[in-house]
């Protein structure tokens, strides 16, 4: 993935820019660097990058609302958010925003690499998987794995790429009760340090958006485990 791979660098800091710019052509990536959120937006419109890492606070225009510009558009290219600040509201609005995937400074270069894998991954993962016409069901969820598509009751859900990644493993494993391990690895594609809340925060975003209208849980926590699918 990583001889073709087009990635787009988002980071107003000269040197963090340059470091990323030669760590990754190194990799073998095509690297495009952006000095600012403005810069990034206007790149993105001629790019159509494989993967963008933002950076958070940049001038002109931030990182956050260079990615809620890309989602309000409907491109879900995945996204890697960097910033300096460790607090989990942070990371939460990072993720609010539509980021796939999110690193606080500083960061060990190899993570930010494994990073990068995983989110390619799972898009190569997901267009191989097109070819496969299959529908799942959970109730009056229906999960259609072609079309990326998911609805409930006949009301289609909005959902993000990591959202329906998850809400697909979680369905496909229905009645199954899968550990945070396994759904880190198969989700993000590493293991996460064990305080990571990430996790948490897309079960809370799927709860939110499948049990609308008083509609009843079909993501259930099963303590000191992780996560189940299933019926009410």
């Amino acid at each position: 993935m990583a001889e073709t791979a087009r990635v787009l660098c988002a980071e107003d800091d000269t040197s963090v820019r340059t470091s990323l710019e030669r760590a990754l052509t190194l990799e073998g990536y095509a690297v495009t660097t952006a000095v600012d959120g403005a810069d990034a937006l206007e790149k993105l419109v001629t790019l159509s990058p494989d993967v963008v890492v933002l950076d958070v606070m940049m001038p002109l225009v931030d990182g956050l609302t260079v990615c809620r510009r890309l989602r309000e558009k409907g491109d879900r290219t995945p996204v890697l958010m960097l910033t300096a600040r460790h607090e989990v509201g942070d990371r939460v609005a990072g993720l609010d925003a539509g980021a796939d995937d999110y690193l606080a400074k500083p960061f060990a270069l190899d993570e930010l690499l494994a990073r990068l894998r995983a989110l390619l991954r799972r898009t190569s993962v997901v267009g191989a998987a097109a070819t496969h016409h299959e529908t799942l069901s959970l109730g009056d969820l229906v999960v259609d794995r072609d079309s990326r598509r998911v609805s409930r009751a006949g009301r289609e859900l909005e959902l993000t790429k990591t959202e329906f990644d998850l809400l697909e493993l979680l369905v496909h494993n229905r009645d199954i009760v899968l550990s945070r391990e396994l759904i880190y690895e198969r989700i993000w594609g590493y293991d996460f340090a064990t305080t990571s809340k990430s996790l948490d925060v897309y079960i809370g975003y799927l709860r939110r958006k499948t049990e609308s209208d008083d509609a009843t849980r079909l993501i259930h926590t099963v303590r000191g485990v992780g996560y189940v699918a299933r019926e009410s």
